[in-house]
């Protein structure tokens, strides 16, 4: 018999999407692609769909308290990972309850500023991230405006971006991925800053399309699927890139407006090319 816990565990953190295509739907569905067994803490519900966001809803505290007290009392979580935190108040929470609980590597998506510009928490929300949740990261994966945010500066160039990812890290983060997703360049150029101070990019061609609904959940989802399996932290952002990649790439046609990825393209891949 196989030792009870002993199959691979993830959490992810974060809230929902009635849509399917992002929030705590994309890091699960990621994550069994990944082939890892994952749990959820749901922070908030979102009425959601390809077009949009409908309705919102934050968890209570103790509801949010009690989801992690659940988790740690039966599960051997090996990595974890945050998303929408709704709040200031539920970035305090999750915060609380992370530095309560060893969930293993902790990868921070910090969900603040849409693609579009669009602020998605408020500013105390943002402060607390940078001041405190940051702190607790193994990595943290933010687009272009997440990263000018929680550097405090502007992003113009590749310059900027490795400029970024160091004030980054001055806030506690150990490693830093900084997705380059934005703009209309025919190439997608990603950033690492590693914790031994090595720098690497990770480029691929852009895919014009609209349905990239749920990226960073998707990205760090695969990230933390493959530090649970024992990966080292460089080898899992690869992984994640390559996984992300094939998702986008090989497009659904689901939804009339920002479609969701197809979660499992990359297995898919795998199988027709015999690996």
């Amino acid at each position: 018999m196989n030792e009870i816990n002993s199959f691979p565990q993830t959490l992810t953190i974060a809230g929902t999407d009635s849509g399917g295509g992002a929030g705590v739907m994309a890091d699960m569905k990621t994550m069994q692609e990944c082939g890892v067994f994952s749990t959820a803490v749901i922070v908030a519900v979102t009425a959601q769909n390809t077009i949009g966001v409908q309705d919102f809803q934050a968890l209570s505290p103790k509801m949010i308290n009690q989801q992690f007290d659940s988790l740690a009392d039966d599960f051997n979580i090996k990595a974890c990972k945050t998303g929408m935190l709704a709040d200031a108040e539920h970035v305090e929470l999750v915060y609380d309850n992370l530095k309560k609980y060893d969930f293993g590597p902790f990868v921070l998506d910090p969900v603040m500023i849409a693609k579009g510009g669009a602020q998605l928490i408020s500013d105390e929300g943002i402060k607390l991230i940078k001041t405190k949740l940051i702190a607790l990261a193994t990595l943290v994966t933010p687009n272009i405006p997440e990263a000018e945010a929680l550097a405090d500066m502007k992003i113009h160039d590749q310059a900027d971006m490795l400029d970024a990812a160091r004030k980054i890290q001055t806030l506690g983060a150990k490693n830093v991925l900084i997705k380059g997703g934005h703009g209309d360049s025919d190439v997608v150029r990603d950033l690492v800053l590693l914790e031994s101070g090595e720098d690497l990019w990770m480029e691929s061609p852009r895919v014009h399309t609209v349905r990239t609904h749920g990226t960073g959940d998707t990205i760090s989802s695969a990230i933390v699927s493959r530090l649970a399996l024992g990966d080292e932290m460089k080898d899992a952002i690869l992984f994640g890139k390559k996984f992300v990649e094939a998702a986008i790439k090989n497009t659904i046609q689901v939804g009339h407006g920002h479609g969701p990825l197809n979660h499992w393209a990359y297995n898919k891949e795998m199988i027709s090319h015999g690996i």
